[in-house]
């Protein structure tokens, strides 16, 4: 599928980058003398005996401004390479605190719905969304519970959140956007509420003393792992019966081996794809069989199976909160996609990295290593990488310091800059806050300081008073240094160029250091080299003896439009960069000059 890229990226032809593809600014926009300086660069560039095929010593920086007159040279942006497939970038949703239509203080369907602009318009000639093609919505179904995790009815939609008109209105913008759509599913337990559950118990508090029940007298009691005597992660049902609920009393677990639970839970995979949803996320499946991998993998293996019979290109994503060792193996199932915590959270590869803590090469060192972990186990896996989620401290809070807003970013580039289908919480784009409890973690989507303003959600009811750190949507929305633009234009580079997601990723060690990580992504036949600046300080990189896509590096920086593959034989093109302040970035013969947490890209 191929889209249009908007305007605000015409600026960056003039600093001499090559137009080939789409091209991800910075947070810091420039003044109008830069703006003069580059585009008097690139016209004596152009007068010069290599002329625009090789610029050397350029100096690249950002105009938000020079973006607006960009279009008078003419220049036809190419359009973002988003293949329909499951290697997408999904935004994670807490419909409770998103968007409030009807004024109760309570996110809903509605509110998202009337929201789906802010994720993605449908409109790629256009800058203001953020360019997220999938969403996860966390629980809808209807639950006893604010977060909703203990479902009462797989058929329905929680009344807090709307009704099946609203979904069903939900889905059909999303279609139009080309948007897919996944459910949380909680299959490791319903509501101690669930009918079924309440049908089991009323069946064993009629059983005489010392009568064993009988599933064709109730199949429901086959349901649920009741038990007379009482086990770890048990709960007493009467004083006589036990059930089977690690996480709460009020979640009984589901055995998963009844077949008659299976059936159920085909119905309701039947139900929510004639809804028209694109797959599913999977709670809990490592407590399926809680210690037992290898019956939770054969879980997986079933409801892969079963799904993929109706519908061929669902996409299926499993938590398996667990060492990465342990989740890996979940990929033996065939499922799709496993959550990918090494690299998550405030002591995740990823805020390691970015804290110094652990080394950049070591962050190019776990990419490739866990590559190759995850397809020995099933060589059609598709990673999911995520930074945080609804049950982890949120990132902002991961960093202090003077140099805080740059890791803010630059982490959650990485996250971005993972291959697979990545996942981005939502506002996180934002630098929301939030830690301890759960009920802080899923705060208010944090559209305005006003809490009054229109849609604002009041969170929570236990949630503790949040303070953030950053400014709302309001503020950030109309400044380009903002974390929310930095986000909008990592996400763009991520749409353009497919090898990001989709490529093999190779190590460069030569030139990867504590500082430098350098990889290569390689993607049929066409190769791109991603490098990460992840310090405090600026960094020259020596390319020197590199090759990419054939051609060794030469110090020839190109500005192609308009060229002939000819003329850019035996050349590089740097095709994108991300920036988190207002420092330059530049090539100088074989050297690249790298800003203080930045990532370049070359093709």
């Amino acid at each position: 599928m191929w889209k249009t890229v908007g305007k605000r990226y015409l600026a960056l032809w003039l600093t001499g980058i090559c137009l080939t593809g789409s091209l991800a600014g910075c947070g810091g926009a420039g003044t109008a003398d830069a703006e003069q300086s580059a585009i008097e660069g690139a016209e004596q560039a152009a007068d010069t005996d290599q002329g625009a095929a090789g610029i050397v010593g350029m100096e690249l920086s950002d105009s938000a401004d020079a973006a607006e007159g960009g279009g008078e040279f003419g220049m036809e942006l190419p359009p973002l390479d988003m293949p329909d497939d499951k290697y997408r970038t999904f935004y994670e949703v807490f419909v409770y605190s998103f968007y409030d239509s009807d004024g109760d203080g309570i996110g809903d369907l509605k509110g998202l719905t009337e929201k789906l602009d802010y994720i993605n318009d449908g409109d790629d000639s256009t800058d203001t969304d953020l360019g997220c093609n999938g969403i996860w919505l966390m629980p809808i179904m209807p639950s006893t519970t604010y977060h909703k995790y203990d479902v009462t009815d797989y058929y329905g939609i929680d009344e807090q959140y709307g009704t099946m008109e609203d979904f069903e209105a939900f889905m059909e913008e999303c279609k139009a956007r080309d948007v897919h759509v996944i459910l949380d599913l909680v299959l490791n337990h319903t509501s101690s509420s669930h009918p079924w559950f309440l049908a089991a118990c009323d069946y064993l508090k009629q059983l005489d003393e010392g009568q064993e029940p009988n599933e064709e007298e109730c199949p429901y009691v086959g349901y649920y792992n009741f038990s007379k005597e009482k086990g770890m992660g048990y709960c007493d049902f009467d004083g006589t019966w036990y059930y089977e609920a690690p996480f709460w009393s009020e979640m009984p677990d589901l055995n998963l081996g009844n077949e008659k639970v299976r059936e159920e839970i085909e119905a309701i995979v039947d139900f929510w794809l004639a809804k028209g949803v694109d797959g599913f996320r999977l709670d809990a499946a490592k407590e399926y069989y809680s210690g037992n991998p290898d019956a939770n993998a054969e879980v997986l293996d079933w409801f892969n199976g079963m799904v993929k019979e109706k519908k061929e290109d669902a996409y299926l994503v499993a938590e398996v909160w667990s060492d990465q060792n342990t989740y890996a193996r979940y990929y033996e199932s065939g499922i799709d996609s496993v959550f990918d915590f090494a690299f998550a959270d405030n002591s995740g590869i990823i805020a390691n990295v970015v804290k110094g803590v652990s080394t950049a090469s070591g962050f190019g060192q776990a990419l490739c290593d866990s590559e190759e972990k995850y397809a020995s186990y099933n060589e059609d896996f598709v990673d999911a990488p995520f930074y945080t989620n609804h049950d982890l401290g949120r990132s902002a809070g991961y960093y202090a310091g003077e140099d805080s807003e740059r890791q803010t970013k630059m982490a959650g580039a990485m996250n971005l800059m993972m291959g697979g289908c990545a996942f981005v919480y939502y506002g996180e784009e934002l630098g929301m806050k939030g830690a301890g409890k759960d009920e802080n973690k899923r705060a208010p989507m944090y559209w305005s300081k006003d809490p009054a303003a229109d849609g604002m959600c009041r969170g929570p009811q236990d949630m503790d008073d949040v303070k953030m750190k950053y400014d709302s949507l309001e503020e950030q929305s109309v400044d380009s240094g903002s974390i929310y633009q930095y986000y909008k234009d990592a996400i763009r580079l991520r749409n353009t160029y497919p090898e990001i997601a989709r490529g093999k990723t190779e190590c460069l060690e030569e030139i990867s250091d504590d500082w430098i990580c350098a990889v290569k992504k390689v993607y049929g036949d066409s190769e791109i080299l991603l490098l990460m600046n992840i310090s405090k300080e600026e960094k020259a990189v020596d390319v020197t003896g590199l090759i990419l896509n054939g051609k060794e590096a030469d110090g020839n920086w190109l500005a192609t439009s308009g060229m002939t593959d000819e003329e850019q034989a035996g050349s590089w093109i740097l095709s994108g960069r991300l920036l988190t302040g207002d420092e330059k970035a530049g090539m100088n013969g074989m050297t690249v000059t790298m800003p203080p947490y930045s990532i370049l890209l070359f093709r």
